[in-house]
């Protein structure tokens, strides 16, 4: 039977915490891992555990990286200051959204990171939710502690928006305009609704983005000016692996009351082209790369191999100390000649550069006994002219002065000379 694992791409996924029956407990929300499965990939749930974010290699291959709820973003990762709220105002943001606001720094450091991973690597990468604001903190933008304080008592009453319902999570909907010639708009193009480009979303949060980062294009904006939806238009072709993108909104829980079925036929859309690049970007990565199992050595191979890892460290102590190493021992550099000069299976740019290496660490000696000389030299002009009087000393510091600018003078003409002969 096939190793699943290993042929289908792996999406990675945080959990969140939470406290049930005095103990906690990690979830993803299983709309989230039905929809990825779904449509072909791995959910790898990344557990929120203390010093998980110190790692995430061994999470690797990462195919995918897909962050959703959460807590608050702790604010000193943005600018937070430059909310304006008073310490009376945090304080009741607390009371109302004390679910929310207990922030988790382990959380944002997992996701923090692969995000950034995501963002150095190309790596396609969705955020839905708090993940969409981990997403746009990564990149630099910032955040609004509290919608409702910061954004909606600004705005008239006719533009104001309730983003979140406790009382009806899956139910509650507002309006959202989607910009035209987005994934978002293509996605909902048979549901929009003529000249208003307008859909009904579900959404969860009193925090949202304030700055979106340069590097992100919105998608839609909900009527108090909030942005709903981002992308990056440069890391966006599904097919051949590109997908960067933040959904405030979430499209899994639209769903008629009592159903599964969609609200509208975009809404599974977001996962479907986001597996589509996970999916893509497995390939490219295991067509560039080829993931080949650990030779076991023998007794004898395991001496050879620790004999010239050996030589090769002692090279690159001569390189880097001179001849503060005992040069008795250059003899152990041997192991490692004989290897360079045996091994056939190197590319001709590693031939080329261990070459270089080789080099490197043959001229160390007489480099290093150069710059001692230039070092000694140094000290005895330093000597010479502290003995020297104040006058003298300027005297000498105009003469050089004078011939730098003569040799400026000479190497600017000379230069001007070939210019000119070049051009004729």
């Amino acid at each position: 039977m096939a190793d699943l694992s290993v042929i289908l791409p792996r999406v990675l996924i945080v959990s969140r915490r939470s406290l049930r029956k005095n103990k906690f407990v990690d979830f993803v929300g299983e709309y989230h891992l039905d929809l990825i499965v779904g449509y072909g990939a791995v959910p790898v749930i990344v557990p929120r555990v203390t010093g998980v974010h110190m790692l995430l290699d061994s999470f690797e291959p990462i195919h995918g990286v897909l962050l959703c709820e959460g807590e608050d973003i702790d604010p000193s990762h943005y600018e937070a200051e430059a909310s304006g709220l008073s310490f009376d105002e945090l304080e009741e943001i607390r009371r109302l959204h004390a679910s929310d606001t207990a922030i988790d720094k382990e959380k944002d450091a997992i996701e923090l990171s692969l995000a950034k991973l995501c963002l150095e690597r190309n790596i396609p990468f969705l955020g839905i939710c708090r993940g969409s604001q981990v997403l746009n903190v990564a990149c630099g933008g910032t955040l609004y502690q509290d919608i409702e304080k910061e954004l909606s008592r600004n705005c008239p009453e006719c533009r104001r928006v309730v983003h979140i319902d406790y009382e009806n999570y899956d139910g509650h909907r507002h309006v959202v305009r989607v910009v035209e010639n987005t994934p978002l708009s293509e996605w909902f193009c048979a549901s929009l609704d003529g000249e208003k480009m307008e859909i009904s979303v579900n959404s969860y949060h009193h925090q949202g983005v304030k700055k979106l980062a340069q590097r992100f294009v919105p998608m839609a904006f909900a009527p108090d000016g909030l942005v709903e939806g981002f992308y990056d238009p440069d890391a966006y072709n599904p097919k051949e692996g590109k997908f960067i993108m933040g959904l405030q909104f979430h499209p899994e829980r639209m769903r008629k009351p009592d159903s599964d079925e969609f609200d509208y036929p975009g809404c599974p859309a977001a996962y479907k082209e986001f597996v589509k690049a996970v999916v893509a970007y497995q390939k490219k990565l295991n067509s560039s790369t080829s993931l080949l199992k650990p030779l076991k050595l023998d007794q004898e191979m395991e001496k050879k191999r620790k004999v010239i890892l050996k030589s090769f460290s002692l090279a690159r102590i001569l390189y880097d100390r001179g001849s503060e190493r005992n040069f008795s021992k250059e003899s152990e550099l041997e192991a490692g000649a004989d290897f360079l000069e045996s091994n056939t299976a190197l590319s001709l740019q590693q031939e080329n550069r261990l070459m270089q290496m080789g080099a490197t660490v043959r001229n160390s000696s007489s480099y290093y006994h150069k710059m001692k000389l230039t070092a000694d030299r140094e000290r005895l002009a330093k000597s010479v002219i502290e003995k020297m009087s104040v006058e003298k000393v300027s005297d000498l510091m105009s003469f050089y002065h004078m011939m730098g600018q003569i040799c400026s003078d000479v190497l600017e003409r000379k230069l001007h000379d070939m210019v000119n002969d070049l051009a004729s």
